[in-house]
């Protein structure tokens, strides 16, 4: 049995999407799909069981025998909430139960973290998936969900180091930490303004109008210059496939292109993609942003390369093109 908390959202749903195309069966979603169209990313899967996330133990243990791996991509994503106390239970005390429970009972373990842990990237590890503890305790988060996300890292590292010396700590048999960086692709219409910028610059491109973009505050980077490692969310699904085949490879791991691109490189992907020509203005960013904006993304793949994943990244030209040609500019943009 495989479990896929957040299943209903971007990255879980199209996990499913991939999980299905891999043939493999016994697939439980956990999640919340509220009233909105969130239901729509799984409509067209087929599914063993669906678990909100109020029973989700209780579902473990009737089925504890069973369960082989989790995948947990359910969490508070939203790098703008202010709801400290709902930050972290959803993105730190949920995730220590699931990874005891999984220790326990002998279940893999896959997380998502984020590369909003590294906050502006000025600490001393920059962009490096470094998962000791000494690494992770120079990490300087600029906002409550990264510091979510860090406080989950340090925990699963200080459960590593004990175990090597303490017989006593019950690990996962796998256990696999994925820093997300700037995902883009079908299914993440249901997440509105916290959707991709690519995925909200697709209805003004479309119909003729400007890309808007936010200006620059900082005297390093032009308007719309700023730098994000944008990855397309199949590869993100590639990533993912590529852990569960691969059952000795644990660790921290940073899932991003490895090349930073500018808003300024979207936009005009984004205007080739619909055959029309580029029209950007640039718009104020709001205030309460300023002192927690990030210029400068790119995530350092050599850990993951080194591990044995191989496999190209799909270029920011080439994933917007597939975005639009097969999802965004279809009346049925679902998988």
């Amino acid at each position: 049995m495989i479990i896929v908390t957040g299943g209903a959202g971007f990255i879980g749903s199209n996990l499913l999407a991939g999980l299905e195309r891999a043939g493999l069966p016994d697939i439980v979603v956990c999640d919340d799909l509220g009233d909105g169209g969130k239901w729509k990313n799984i409509a067209k899967r087929e599914i063993r069981d669906f678990v909100h996330p109020e029973n989700l133990f209780d579902y473990l243990d009737d089925h504890r025998d069973e369960v082989d791996i989790i995948f947990h991509l359910g969490a508070i994503a939203d790098t703008t909430e202010h709801d400290a106390d709902l930050i972290i239970h959803n993105n730190f005390v949920l995730p220590r139960e699931l990874w005891k429970w999984c220790g326990e009972n002998s279940a893999r373990f896959v997380y998502a973290s984020s590369y909003s842990a590294y906050g502006d990237g000025q600490s001393e590890t920059g962009f490096k998936d470094d998962d000791s503890l000494e690494a992770l305790s120079h990490l300087k988060p600029m906002n409550p969900y990264g510091w979510s996300k860090v406080l989950f890292d340090k925990t699963v590292a200080r459960q590593v180091q004990q175990a090597q010396t303490d017989q006593t700590v019950r690990m996962p048999p796998q256990w696999v930490g994925l820093r997300f960086f700037n995902v883009y692709g079908p299914h993440e219409y249901h997440k509105g303004e916290h959707a991709s910028v690519v995925s909200k610059l697709y209805p003004q491109v479309s119909a003729g109008a400007s890309a808007r973009l936010f200006k620059s505050y900082s005297p390093d980077y032009g308007d719309g210059e700023q730098i994000r490692d944008f990855i397309y969310v199949d590869d993100c699904v590639d990533v993912l496939l590529w852990f569960y085949q691969n059952k000795d490879k644990s660790g921290l791991f940073n899932v991003g292109s490895g090349e930073g691109r500018s808003f300024n490189d979207v936009a005009k992907a984004m205007f080739d993609a619909n055959n029309k020509p580029v029209k950007i203005s640039y718009i104020d960013m709001p205030q309460d942003l300023k002192d927690k904006y990030q210029y400068y993304t790119q995530a350092d793949v050599s850990k993951l390369r080194q591990a044995g994943y191989l496999a190209d990244f799909t270029s920011l030209e080439a994933g917007i093109s597939h975005y639009v040609t097969h999802y965004l500019s279809k009346e049925d943009p679902y998988k």
